[in-house]
């Protein structure tokens, strides 16, 4: 009966979970969408000046974190010192900025799917440079996501989702997506090291370790220089506060999804967590389609399935290799 009663726990802080990690991202993706593409005001103006949520949503995110900090103290010292996280910093701050200047460029169910490949500059630095040898199955998995990326760049989109766009330009699009995913891996591979470097630094150190630099670094370029963008933003904002409501629950969006990460992380391991956002990519693009009238044709539509079967079965390769593993370890 107690058992029955841990699981039932356990299923329900999952599902806590699942929902927490959907709302706040998928609802994150609806906002990103609107700023980018809204008209705003009697004038109809656009908000151009995207790389202004990268600032509002490190600052908001080190607050939270610092908030968080001081509400639970870990009390353990051997943290990672503020300084090193500076060169983690840099990319962190151009590699998203990247991904959301791509919202100019071609739609958000196309941005989401390009930033889904992940894997591939990932092998492909890994077989090029290190030299790593990959199974066939992994090696399948990246054929089945570049092969749905690149059919769903090469299919026609809409009209209705083009007359959307800022400065449709689908290559640039693309190419700002696949050198988001670069800078990504540089982060994730800093972010590791530090880790390694400093095994009792909290996930919270590190988010406010990354958003501190984060913040200096956009607040430099957006405020840097008497006609930096940034001034604009907030112009922008001024003439148009539900622009200004739109960023914020933007950037609280992001704050409390990475609460519900970093807690799926502790409580069920990264695999759980790579699933759960591996699916909410698939529903942000069903959403899009569905509410904001980005049309999908039936080979866009076979483009998405393709390149999600991809991600699944990567899924499935990950759990059974720690499968294996737990094995191993039972048997020694």
């Amino acid at each position: 009966m107690e058992s029955h009663g841990v699981g039932l726990r356990r299923v329900l802080e999952l599902a806590f979970c699942v929902a927490g990690i959907w709302t706040a991202y998928i609802y994150q993706g609806v906002l990103q969408e609107t700023v980018s593409t809204k008209r705003f005001g009697p004038e109809n103006e656009r908000f151009e000046h995207l790389a202004f949520l990268n600032l509002a949503q490190s600052a908001v995110c080190f607050i939270w974190s610092f908030m968080m900090i001081k509400l639970w103290p870990s009390g353990s010292t051997g943290h990672a010192p503020w300084w090193s996280y500076w060169s983690a910093g840099i990319t962190n701050t151009i590699g998203p900025a990247m991904g959301i200047e791509a919202l100019k460029y071609i739609s958000y169910p196309a941005q989401v799917l390009a930033k889904s490949s992940k894997m591939i500059p990932v092998m492909l630095m890994g077989t090029l440079v290190y030299g790593i040898r990959y199974s066939f199955p992994e090696y399948l998995c990246t054929i089945l996501v570049a092969g749905g990326v690149s059919a769903f760049a090469l299919a026609k989109t809409s009209s209705k989702t083009i007359s959307k766009l800022a400065h449709p330009n689908a290559p640039l699009g693309y190419g700002l997506c696949f050198l988001n995913l670069a800078f990504d891996g540089f982060t994730n591979a800093t972010q590791d090291s530090i880790s390694t470097r400093y095994p009792k630094t909290s996930a919270w150190d590190i988010m406010l370790g990354m958003n501190l630099w984060g913040t200096i670094y956009n607040l430099v370029f957006m405020f840097g220089w008497p006609q930096a963008s940034g001034y604009q933003a907030i112009d922008f904002c001024k003439h148009h506060p539900e622009a200004a409501w739109d960023i914020l629950y933007y950037c609280l969006c992001g704050a409390v999804g990475q609460n519900f990460i970093f807690f799926t992380i502790s409580r069920f391991g990264s695999l759980t967590n790579t699933t759960i956002t591996t699916t909410r990519k698939f529903v942000s693009i069903v959403v899009s389609s569905v509410l904001s009238g980005n049309p999908l044709s039936q080979k866009q539509w076979g483009s998405v399935f393709m390149v999600f079967s991809g991600l699944s079965y990567q899924i499935y390769l990950k759990w059974k290799k720690i499968q294996r593993m737990q094995k191993k370890r039972k048997t020694t």
